[in-house]
């Protein structure tokens, strides 16, 4: 459908609406007249795009009632955290959900299409209605949150520590039944300040702390989309296009949030990084990260290009200081092994996932799974891409994509891939002017939906 009116700049165009270039913090060229490049909140939103904002919701609360009704292979089994909903729905199949998400997805696309023409308004209330809605959902796909809850009573409850003992540990916990059967022997794979973050919620009931974890991944998500919001105001680019792109997300609403993973509060710790590089807060900024990377060590892929990008003795003295805090305090709380952050990216590195790429196209080739020197191999490749980039950024090259680029290249060669690590940079690349980024990192996402959605579409024999 043809939008009539003045010529607007595509996405890929309108998106950085500033003088085009790599420096990070270039300054902005004035927006470009016409409807698209008018101020977000006095816009007037098509009614097309109204109607594809209401399928989201509609989608979400479909989704909604279904798992309300509590039978369904999607939801891992849990306390009941919806019997004022039971009875309104039957069970969530795979296919009501796989259709769900494809229509979520074209929803969300339609919705990126339009984005340039949305008011702040319309765009924030149907952000805000799809995540309130599966913020009250049970808890989709994923069993992760009960392990955060196991880690979080193990210490706080038994005084055992989670960085040496996996929740076998605690077998008399009544959490301890919600708990994946592949973790029940795994130590904690997250930095000391997550495990702090959740010591709050250890001491309640199983139902209060599953709403415990559910609030920390609204509070994580919600702080991650308003520093993107606000990033992207301070490059000159439209910010009711990153929020879209970001928070109406089918992986980050459906996955990240819908599976209350601790990603989210990582990556809100990152583009509060961000925001304060931007406003010229380097040493805050760099201390800022470092804890980041003491919630979850991948951000710690960032660490090097604002480095290099930046190359602000402030901004290092931030991380150096930040990151010798949270060792101390993982090291005191919890030993060698609370202070060690690194070792977790090569434990996961360890690990197959029916969905990573490098499994995927093993079967592609015909070979049955990844072998041993499939994953020295993958590694190198991942060394020699970020050494690329680390020359690029170095060069000049936009130290916040380079650090886009990396990210999204760690979750495509790891073998061990899920829906949520293709989220990691994606605030990132909404807020970068080369918009190669976003498009690569919903590419990946679309094939990720595509090998989800699959078995809807092989033949029955």
């Amino acid at each position: 459908m043809s939008f009539k009116g003045p010529r607007s700049p595509s996405l890929l165009e309108g998106a950085a609406i500033g003088r085009p270039g790599g420096g990070a913090l270039s300054a902005p060229a004035p927006p470009r007249t016409g409807v698209s490049a008018r101020d977000p909140a006095s816009r007037r939103t098509p009614a097309i795009a109204i109607g594809i904002g209401v399928v989201l919701v509609a989608v979400s609360l479909l989704l909604l009632i279904e798992a309300s009704a509590g039978k369904s292979p999607l939801l891992p089994p849990s306390p009941s955290m919806t019997k004022w909903l039971e009875g309104l729905g039957s069970e969530l199949t795979f296919r009501i959900f796989l259709i769900g998400l494809l229509v979520f997805t074209a929803a969300y696309a339609g919705l990126l299409a339009y984005a340039r023409h949305i008011s702040a308004r319309v765009a924030i209330a149907v952000v805000a209605a799809v995540n309130v809605i599966i913020f009250i959902a049970p808890v989709l796909i994923s069993t992760d949150v009960f392990s955060y809850i196991a880690y979080a009573r193990m210490a706080v409850m038994h005084g055992i520590n989670p960085y040496t003992h996996g929740p076998a540990a605690i077998q008399q916990d009544p959490i301890f039944n919600y708990v994946g059967t592949d973790w029940l022997k795994a130590t904690t794979a997250y930095g000391p300040i997550y495990t702090l973050l959740s010591y709050p919620i250890a001491p309640l009931g199983l139902i209060a702390s599953v709403w415990g974890m559910k609030v920390e991944a609204l509070a994580g998500s919600a702080a991650a989309m308003a520093l993107t919001w606000r990033c992207a105001k301070q490059r000159g680019m439209d910010p009711v296009v990153a929020l879209i792109a970001v928070g109406a997300n089918p992986l980050w609403v459906l996955y990240g949030f819908g599976g209350d993973h601790n990603d989210l509060i990582m990556i809100a710790f990152m583009m509060g990084a961000v925001t304060l590089t931007l406003a010229g807060s380097d040493l805050k900024a760099g201390a800022t990260l470092a804890v980041g990377m003491f919630v979850k060590a991948t951000a710690v892929v960032m660490l090097p290009f604002m480095v290099i990008g930046r190359r602000r003795v402030s901004q290092i003295a931030g991380l150096a200081i930040g990151a010798a805090v949270c060792a101390a305090l993982g090291y005191v709380l919890f030993g060698v092994n609370g202070a060690d952050i690194f070792s977790v990216l090569t434990k996961d590195s360890s690990y197959v996932s029916t969905d990573g790429f490098p499994t995927e196209l093993a079967h592609l080739i015909g070979w049955p799974g990844i072998y041993p020197v499939d994953h020295t191999i993958l590694k190198g490749l991942l060394i020699a891409i970020v050494a690329y980039l680390l020359w690029r950024t170095w060069r000049g090259y936009d130290w916040l994509a380079a650090s886009g680029w990396a990210l999204l290249a760690v979750a495509v060669t790891s073998p061990w891939m899920l829906a949520w690590y293709t989220l990691w940079g994606l605030p990132l690349s909404v807020i970068t002017r080369d918009r190669r980024l976003l498009y690569a990192i919903l590419a990946v996402q679309g094939l990720f939906i595509i090998h989800q959605t699959s078995p809807m579409f092989a033949p029955v024999t």
